[in-house]
């Protein structure tokens, strides 16, 4: 897809899912902190499942300082209902201690630092500063945004990596910060994993896939 399509489709997303007071997350946070470990907790999680342990865990653990103390197996209870609950309990009390041992209690700000955390990767990294601090250094893939991208035609590859050089690529940095959340939404609401709503989908004319379908269809008419 070249840059013009692309943009279009940025267009009309933006207006189907408008940005509402400037908010493109989707985990309630209330601080860099909270927004680092609560990220690391989404990995292979609904944002729904880590919100619903969020004012458990931060009245528990209010500062790194505070889970720094803690042991993992202090933290597994307030945290079970989320999935990988053992690994993740480790992952953000090793983050907390780095946290308070290397960094003085304060979240960095950096793609390179970020990711010598537990638990921590890049597509963790880029939603902690775009979302924590608007810093936007990439574009966060997830398995909604490597869907519809792909669906798209913005890239050809399922590896995050590939997908997000590709993205970066396709669209003007000013607009970064927006296509994971629009992206997400739409993979949501309309460009399912199972069972897409093409018939309802408001980029079908620009999409790869939908032709494709469509092209299948014409075929078995012959």
């Amino acid at each position: 897809m070249n840059r013009e399509t692309a943009c279009e489709v940025y267009r009309r997303l933006l207006l189907q899912y408008p940005v509402v007071d400037d908010r493109r997350h989707f985990i309630d946070f209330s601080n860099p902190y909270e927004a680092l470990i609560l990220t690391i907790l989404s990995a292979q999680t609904t944002d729904r499942a880590v919100n619903a342990v969020s004012d458990t865990l931060f009245s528990r653990y209010p500062t790194p300082e505070a889970l720094a103390r803690a042991e993992p197996e202090e933290v597994e209870p307030l945290i079970r209902t989320i999935g990988f609950h053992h690994a993740k309990a480790r992952y953000i009390v090793g983050t907390a201690r780095k946290l308070v041992a290397d960094f003085d209690g304060e979240v960095p700000r950096t793609m390179e630092e970020l990711r010598s955390f537990p638990g921590v990767g890049r597509k963790t990294a880029n939603i902690v500063l775009s979302h924590a601090f608007d810093i936007n250094v990439g574009i966060a893939v997830d398995t909604h945004v490597r869907r519809v991208s792909k669906r798209l035609g913005f890239t050809d590859s399922t590896n995050p990596d590939i997908i997000e050089r590709d993205l970066v690529a396709l669209f003007p940095e000013e607009v970064w910060r927006d296509i994971n959340y629009l992206l997400i939404r739409h993979g949501r609401a309309v460009c399912t994993a199972q069972n897409p709503k093409h018939e309802e989908c408001f980029v079908a004319d620009l999409c790869r896939c939908y032709r494709e379908l469509q092209g299948t269809k014409e075929k078995g008419r012959e």
